[in-house]
C-alpha cells in the first residue's frame, strides 16, 4: 500500500505561521546592544590601562637595562627625565645641555662617537611618552611629587654595586593613572598601585 504526501502531513503544523515574532526581534536587538555597549564600555576604560602599562614595562626595561650596564661596565648609569622623554646614559653625561642625543654628543650638529680603545661604547637608550601624559617622580624618604614639565630635569642614578635610588614613578594620562614604586635592589618594580577612570 502506498501513502502520499499529503497523508502524512501533521494538519497543525501547515497552520502555523514560520518567521518571529516582533518580542523576539526586540528582545535579540536589546541583547545585541547591551554587548555591543559593553565591549565599547570596556575598550575605553582598558585603553587608559593598556597605555599606563606599556608605559610601565618600558620605563621598567630602562631601568633594569641601567642597572645590569652598571654593573657590567663598573660605571654609574642614570635614567634622566625630562619633559616628554626618559634616556638612558652614562651618569657623567646626565643632565648635560641639549646637544647630547641618544645616540652621542654632536658638535656643530655633526655626531661625535666616545668610543675609547680598550672600554665598551656607553649605552644609550630613550623612551618618548605619549602627548597626553604627564610623569611625576617621588624621590626616597620625600612626600613632595616633582614634575617632569616645564623644562625640568630628573636623574635617577643606578651604581656599579647594583643599588639605585628608591623612587616612585606616576604617570598619569587624562584622569587615570598608575603609580609604580621601585625596588632600589633589582630595578624592578616593587608595587604598582591604579586608579583608572
Amino acid at each position: 500500500m502506498t501513502t502520499s504526501a499529503a497523508r502524512t502531513c501533521n494538519p497543525e503544523a501547515a497552520r502555523r505561521p514560520g518567521g518571529f515574532t516582533l518580542i523576539e526581534i526586540v528582545l535579540v536587538l536589546v541583547i545585541a546592544a547591551v554587548i555591543v555597549g559593553g565591549a565599547v564600555g570596556y575598550m575605553v576604560y582598558s585603553s587608559d590601562e593598556r597605555v599606563l602599562s606599556d608605559v610601565s614595562g618600558e620605563v621598567e626595561l630602562l631601568a633594569k637595562r641601567a642597572r645590569t650596564t652598571s654593573m657590567l661596565q663598573q660605571t654609574p648609569y642614570a635614567l634622566e627625565f625630562r619633559e616628554g622623554v626618559v634616556r638612558l646614559m652614562p651618569l657623567a653625561e646626565a643632565g648635560s645641555d641639549e646637544t647630547l642625543t641618544a645616540l652621542g654628543r654632536t658638535i656643530g650638529g655633526e655626531r661625535v662617537d666616545e668610543e675609547m680603545p680598550g672600554r665598551r661604547s656607553p649605552v644609550r637608550a630613550e623612551y618618548w611618552f605619549p602627548e597626553d601624559m604627564n610623569v611625576v617622580i617621588r624621590r626616597w624618604n620625600s612626600g613632595e611629587w616633582l614634575t617632569t614639565r616645564r623644562n625640568s630635569l630628573h636623574i635617577w642614578r643606578f651604581d656599579p654595586d647594583g643599588l639605585s635610588e628608591p623612587v616612585t614613578l606616576r604617570y598619569e594620562v587624562n584622569e587615570s593613572h598608575r603609580e609604580d614604586t621601585f625596588h632600589p635592589l633589582t630595578a624592578s618594580i616593587r608595587e604598582s598601585e591604579y586608579a583608572i577612570r
